[in-house]
């Protein structure tokens, strides 16, 4: 059929010519070429991080230098890990969170295509990971693949548990894997956006026990490498999900144009900090001339100059008016080149030692928590002695930042938001940072008092706080509702996530009860605590899981927001005081512990003016102290709650009284009258 043929046969049926399908075709050209390129790619980085690559810690070490061949399998494993990893949470991200879903909450045609390429490359991802780690194990110990053979498909896994990097991509490998099943089976957004999270979170795994996470500033480090993979993941992996997306004919418009460009905008800021914070801290002190590492990423930061604003550029295109030209088939094969060669290129940097390790000459405390600590723990070195955590810290002033911008956007409508909940949020806030960015967060490591003092602020102080502010409340006021037929926005995701089935589970209070109890003597009464003691991104779990329960807790018994479970005040009640003696019988018996927790990490420590035995009975006398008092504000908080709720009531029912002459009180007075009429 001829042009003007199809354009009459369009006019006689009196509809719009269809979108020209040249974009679509170009898009996939240039997907396609982009795909061929990157796998070429690979290969050659390969070659060259082979060539590049420092073989001193084998030597030094006495362990046999890999072969050139084992060295090469193992970056292209890891690099295949890493960049499939980005395809499928850009995919499901893509499913989940730009995709217009069905109102059932099905996704539609686009989504569907990329929850299938979620499948796909999270299971790439996975295989690829576990063979990563697999060949790291033979890389690093000196073994051939073919002797970690010989001891079946499950045994290296032995010696991976003794090595921290195996273990992290075998476990990565694991997360990827269980994305690739959850998505093969899941047609909805909510499980799209879900899976899409957790495989870019898988990488974190890995980045946390980065060989460079070691010695002074291995807490920056780690925090930073941790950051930078998780948003470089989110990041590009967005990017090559929008590039299918758009390939297969989808349209990114309205208010989920501008949503797009902002998580990208986010998610390269968060990466390029991170890289900056990585680089700096591995950089320092060290010898900057002739080192292999420094060439590696001054190529890198030359790559990313120009990787950043063409990706953007791309970005920008893919979320263009459908109607408006396609970006250049050019693009998309250069960002694909650079992207393949800044992951090769970052995987490689793994087998170069950087310049600070050079020269290093740490200290044992600097080995075990990252810096040194000088004078014994005051009053004074709580407020003098600070130590920035980068993921607690800025996160405690993101959320402060967060909640103070949407009251300000509430205040703009002439909406009244109560001071009080703002005060309470702050104040958790500030309590989130002072209690891991401040002395507490410089002394807690290496000494239990102190550890214990910032586990009940983050288990119980600052999660009571954060629950008076009802930020889920603030916000599903601030937000807009995406609208019918749209993809879903952030307040369709706020909702997606309180009102999950996961949600109900964890925020039910006798699971919430038992995890927030159970913690206690799980964690400091197995030999987890000792385990966890030993590395920094450990601590952070820690840190992480006590605020979490915490907030699981305090939630449903005097939350300002809505619980999925809720319930009455007696009932609530009731639950504080059921879990009240529990606190106080760890508090006892870590008090009159003979044992000493931790042992072996603190005597590894060595902090002169601390007898072990001694802080650890301060530090269970502060567990059994102040986890009384929090809790005594909460009984307190819910005896006025319950007061006020009452008087609500009295007050509604008395207005309904007015409104209908009493007619409650007359037909119960009139019940009661047949009744003894009856009689």
């Amino acid at each position: 059929m001829s042009a003007s043929t199809e354009q009459a046969t369009t006019d006689a049926a009196g509809g719009a010519p269809p979108a020209p399908a040249v974009p679509a075709r170009r898009d996939r050209r240039g997907l396609l070429t982009a795909l061929t390129v990157a796998l070429v790619l690979l290969c050659a980085g390969a070659a060259v991080a082979v060539s590049i690559g420092d073989d001193g810690f084998w030597r030094q070490s006495g362990l046999p230098v890999p072969e050139p061949g084992l060295k090469a399998a193992t970056v292209v494993a890891k690099v295949l890990a890493v960049a499939a990893t980005a395809l499928a949470a850009g995919s499901l991200l893509v499913g989940g969170l730009v995709a217009a879903p069905q109102t059932s909450g099905t996704v539609d045609v686009h989504g569907y295509r990329a929850l299938r390429r979620g499948t796909l490359a999270s299971t790439v991802a996975g295989v690829s990971a576990i063979a990563a780690g697999w060949l790291s194990v033979a890389d690093m110990t000196g073994n051939s693949p073919g002797v970690l053979a010989s001891v079946g498909p499950f045994g290296w896994l032995g010696a991976a548990a003794t090595i921290e990097e195996p273990l992290g991509w075998a476990l990565a490998g694991a997360l990827l894997l269980l994305v690739a099943l959850g998505s093969a089976f899941s047609l909805s957004w909510k499980a799209a956006a879900a899976l899409g999270l957790l495989a870019a979170c898988a990488m974190a795994v890995p980045a946390a026990v980065h060989p460079a996470a070691t010695g002074a500033g291995h807490d920056w480090s780690g925090d930073a490498n941790v950051l930078r993979a998780v948003a470089g993941t989110a990041w590009l992996g967005l990017v090559a999900g929008l590039v299918a997306f758009r390939a297969h004919g989808g349209v990114v418009e309205g208010r989920a144009a501008g949503r797009v460009r902002g998580l990208l905008a986010v998610g390269g800021v968060v990466y390029l900090l991170g890289e900056v914070v990585f680089q700096l801290v591995v950089t320092d002190a060290g010898p900057l001339g002739g080192s292999p590492y420094v060439r590696v990423a001054v190529v890198v930061a030359v790559l990313l100059a120009a990787l950043v604003p063409l990706t953007a550029l791309l970005a920008r295109g893919l979320v263009a008016d459908p109607a408006g030209p396609v970006p250049p088939g050019r693009l998309l094969p250069v960002v694909a080149v650079l992207g393949a060669t800044v992951a090769t290129l970052g995987v490689a940097s793994i087998r170069l030692v950087p310049p600070r390790f050079v020269v290093a000459d740490d200290s044992a405390l600097q080995t075990l928590i990252g810096w040194d600590i000088t004078r014994p723990f005051s009053a004074l070195a709580v407020l003098v002695d600070w130590r920035w955590n980068l993921l607690f810290g800025t996160g405690a002033l993101v959320l402060a930042g967060l909640y103070l911008a949407a009251v300000r956007r509430l205040a703009a409508r002439g909406v009244t938001w109560p001071v009080g909940r703002t005060v309470a949020w702050l104040l958790g806030c500030a309590t989130l940072l002072l209690a891991t960015s401040s002395g507490l967060g410089f002394y807690s490591p290496s000494m239990f008092s102190v550890h214990m003092i910032s586990h009940m602020t983050l288990n119980m102080l600052a999660p009571i706080l954060l629950s008076l502010g009802g930020a889920v409340t603030l916000a599903l006021r601030v937000l807009r509702p995406a609208g019918r037929g749209n993809p879903p926005g952030p307040r369709e995701w706020l909702l997606a996530a309180v009102h999950s089935r996961v949600a109900k589970v964890v925020t039910h209070p006798a699971f919430a009860a038992v995890l927030f109890v159970g913690s206690f003597y799980v964690l400091y009464f197995t030999p987890l605590f000792d385990g966890a003691l030993r590395f920094h991104w450990t601590h952070q779990l820690m840190n992480l899981h006590f605020v979490l329960v915490g907030y699981l807790f305090f939630w449903p018994l005097i939350g300002v927001d809505a619980a999925p479970h809720r319930l009455p005040h007696l009932g609530r009640l009731a639950v504080m005081l059921a879990t009240m003696p529990f606190h106080a019988f760890f508090g006892v018996a870590v008090m009159s512990s003979s044992t000493e927790l931790g042992e072996n990490f603190y005597r590894q420590v060595g902090l002169p003016w601390v007898d072990l035995l001694d802080d650890q009975r301060t530090g269970g006398g502060i567990a059994w102290a102040t986890g009384e008092i929090p809790m005594l504000l909460v009984m307190v908080t819910l005896v006025v709650q319950w007061s006020r709720d009452d008087s609500r009531e009295a007050a509604r029912k008395d207005r309904q009284a007015e409104r209908d002459d009493d007619a409650e009180l007359k037909a119960y007075n009139a019940m009661l009258e047949q009744m003894r009429r009856g009689g």
